[in-house]
């Protein structure tokens, strides 16, 4: 007879704790590989209309299907990079004015906070010159890694666009070796999670996608506003880097003030700046985002900060977004495995109102 062993809980824990440590070990060696493979999996799922739309309703053969859908995903990203470096070309040709309002801005700086703080423009020249030469110092080399950093991203977008064209020329040869590894009886519920995963990765980058033109507009309406010269760009650049955690708009933040810099120094363009994106970022944080994103993912909070904090230290900016359509793929598995079930309500966005523990009474006999 074949008896189901059951172990002791602490066991489980323990042999799902090394589990979890095993994972992480092979993610965290092995990201340089994993990373790209990953990107590339979420760019098949939100290519694969594109790809059936062609095999099925055009008659393409999967070969030519496959290498039209990459070519399509490439040219619309390529577009978005040539009016991104058209529009930085203009802001090039303004380098003067900029590096003159530059001056001109850090010097009423110094005298505002010498005004304000007693604190001498001499003290203040000595610390940032304390400041740079301990960067310079850190940093040695900095020339030559920038170099190889850039060198690994584009290698890193190569092998995104190999691996994507490979899952999808492949992608029903992957379906069938899922199925050889699980009993037929198990094939509706793969069928299930299969479908869902598709479902909910495919939601989620549209919902990213629609946030970031959102982002993108109401930035580039704001930034119109105040008159800063270069909105539409820094519209488009803010809401690209809001699709970066936390330090993506940070980023904008500051690209958005330098190139304000082009009409004038005052300090009152800045904090116009600052308020529109303290504005948008509060309508992204609490309309956008909990209508869009946490719909369709269904992971609260605190395990998406969790997620990623760690993708970001295992594999950077790439790890952090892909913290939580991971996450997602997670739940959804978890869900679907009656084992695993409290793991998946664990990271879940479920509130329950009350909870009582009902616990029976024993009463002795007489």
């Amino acid at each position: 007879m074949n008896e189901s062993i059951k172990l002791p809980l602490y066991v489980k824990l323990t042999c799902i704790l090394l589990i979890l440590i095993c994972i992480g070990l092979v993610i965290y060696i092995g990201s340089n590989i994993i990373t790209p493979v990953m990107l590339a999996f979420l760019f098949t799922v939100l290519l694969l209309p594109i790809h059936t739309f062609l095999y099925t309703k055009l008659r393409f053969p999967t070969y030519l299907a496959s290498f039209v859908t990459v070519v399509i995903f490439v040219l619309s990203i390529a577009a978005i990079l040539a009016f991104i470096s058209f529009q930085i070309t203009d802001i090039a040709d303004d380098f003067d004015i900029i590096k003159k309002n530059a001056i001109s801005f850090f010097n009423n700086t110094q005298s505002y906070i010498h005004e304000k703080f007693q604190i001498s423009i001499w003290e203040q020249k000595k610390y940032i010159e304390k400041v740079t030469n301990d960067s310079v110092q850190n940093g040695t080399g900095t020339i030559g890694a920038a170099i190889g950093s850039l060198s690994d991203v584009l290698f890193n977008s190569m092998l995104v666009v190999v691996f994507t064209f490979l899952f999808l020329l492949y992608k029903t040869h992957f379906i069938l070796f899922l199925a050889k590894l699980f009993r037929y009886e198990n094939h509706p519920k793969l069928k299930e999670i299969i479908t869902q995963i598709k479902i909910s990765i495919n939601n989620y980058i549209l919902s990213l996608i629609f946030e970031m033109f959102v982002v993108s507009i109401l930035t580039g309406l704001g930034l119109w506003i105040i008159g800063v010269k270069y909105f539409i760009l820094l519209g488009l650049i803010t809401g690209i880097l809001n699709l970066i955690p936390y330090i993506g708009i940070m980023i904008a933040g500051i690209l958005t003030v330098l190139s304000s810099l082009t009409a004038t120094p005052e300090i009152s363009i800045i904090l116009s700046i600052l308020i529109v994106n303290i504005i948008v970022q509060l309508i992204d944080n609490n309309v956008l985002v909990p209508l869009i994103i946490n719909s369709n993912v269904e992971i609260n909070a605190f395990v998406s900060i969790i997620g990623i904090i760690v993708g970001g230290s295992v594999a950077g900016i790439a790890g952090m977004f892909l913290a939580i359509p991971l996450l997602a793929i997670l739940k959804i598995i978890f869900d679907r495995i009656e084992s695993l079930e409290p793991w998946g309500y664990l990271m879940g966005n479920h509130m329950p109102k009350k909870f009582t523990w009902r616990i029976k009474k024993l009463r002795a006999k007489v």
